[in-house]
């Protein structure tokens, strides 16, 4: 008998005949003897809709209140699923994250896990209970409804499973697991049976949209064995894991992420004096705006040019802001591009093999692919490019690192 700890998303639990589905699911495996702690999110589109009626009421809404109002949305997914569990003979309780005592810090709309208090989980498990626990909340020091951002239910799920000490968290979501690359670009990506922490952290920060950059932090930092899953499709889904496959076909490369979310900034003429890159990025970054990628060249008569990659979102804000710099520190311009975007190959093989940059760099350049920027780690190497290559990029590199499924099995590695 295990303990699992499986969260379902929002398509997962979108309408009350998928909320009946997954109680089924979930009887399966009380049926299996296994103790349950079932994570859910709000029912899909019910967050988008509580953000838009307090936006009618207020433009720029309160954010303690905000999230006031978004935790209801898990709350009303936890109660319906406990009904269903209840009505089909499984004994069942809801909890709201206040409720069980998840308890995080005072940052409204992206709060973080401090501490869980489990006494109250584990006295209901013992008693043969599945227990519905709702994702994405918490409570702060003084009482506050907190939530954790976009996706935190991803989050709730593992803190929940490793303050239990889980034997595995499932995340169950519309995709059967995690693939070399997104299949609707390269229709011969292949399900991956096993990747490690620090792969999906690097594919996930990258443009993976499977699961949460916070939730495999947390996963990985306790060591929570990770499985991703169809909700309503049988499979083995894919295992996230500390160890690393010791295999002789471990390929070189695991994955390959995209991001077409990306801007690219550059301020010209930049004086090159110490201490000239924190007089351009220090603003930024208390802008609160997270930058990617950077490039400085070269110096030239004593001058050099400076870009950095940000979220596309923030292009108009960062060169509102690189403006006024370059006026302080006597910039001769500052220029923006929206059309480009970030390609990355990623897998811990990189570590024991050489010559991937130049495979990949040769790859590119046979099409006619011309690399803006460069940027690389242990296990990932990220390039940007023209936006519109993206697609080509993606599957020149697939083929070319040969991850390409098998005809007759696309199921394996």
């Amino acid at each position: 008998m295990a303990l699992i700890v499986q969260k379902f998303g929002g398509t997962s639990v979108g309408s009350a005949e998928r909320i009946a589905q997954v109680a089924e699911k979930i009887k399966g495996f009380k049926a299996q003897g296994h103790d349950l702690v079932i994570v859910v999110s709000a029912m899909s589109g019910e967050t988008n809709r509580l953000i838009g009626l307090a936006r009618d009421i207020c433009a720029d809404p309160d954010q303690r209140e905000m999230d006031v109002i978004l935790s209801t949305g898990e709350q009303v997914t936890i109660g319906l699923l406990a009904m269903k569990l209840k009505s089909i003979g499984i004994p069942a309780i809801s909890y709201t994250g206040a409720q069980v005592r998840i308890e995080t810090d005072s940052s409204f709309g992206k709060a973080r896990i401090q501490h869980i208090d489990e006494a109250k989980l584990r006295a209901e498990l013992d008693a043969g209970k599945v227990v519905i626990v709702a994702g994405f909340q918490g409570v702060d020091g003084q009482g506050n409804i907190t939530t954790l951002g976009r996706g935190g239910s991803d989050t709730t799920g593992v803190a929940l499973a490793a303050a239990l000490k889980a034997d595995e968290c499932q995340i169950y979501t519309d995709v059967d697991g995690v693939y070399t690359t997104d299949p609707r670009v390269v229709e011969s990506a292949r399900r991956l049976e096993k990747v490690t922490f620090e792969e999906m952290l690097e594919m996930a920060s990258l443009g993976s949209k499977v699961l949460q950059i916070r939730a495999v932090e947390f996963a990985g930092k306790y060591n929570v064995p990770l499985r991703v899953l169809h909700s309503f499709k049988e499979g083995p889904g894919t295992l996230i894991t500390l160890e690393e496959d010791l295999s002789m076909e471990q390929p070189v490369i695991s994955g390959i992420a995209f991001n077409r979310d990306e801007a690219k900034l550059t301020i010209r003429g930049v004086p090159d004096t110490p201490g000239v890159a924190y007089k351009i990025l220090g603003p930024v970054s208390a802008a609160n705006i997270e930058i990617d990628m950077i490039v400085q060249n070269v110096s030239k008569d004593q001058t050099t040019d400076f870009t950095f990659t940000v979220n596309r979102n923030d292009q108009r804000r960062t060169e509102e802001i690189l403006r006024k710099v370059a006026t302080d520190i006597g910039a001769r311009e500052v220029a923006g591009d929206s059309a480009i975007a970030k390609v990355s190959i990623v897998g811990v093989g990189m570590r024991s093999h050489a010559g991937v940059a130049s495979k990949m760099f040769e790859a590119l350049s046979r099409h006619g692919i011309n690399i803006l920027m460069i940027s690389t780690s242990e296990i990932k190497i990220s390039v940007v490019i023209d936006e519109k290559y993206l697609e080509l990029a993606v599957r020149t590199l697939h083929s070319a690192f040969e991850l390409d499924a098998p005809e007759q099995d696309s199921d394996h590695i």
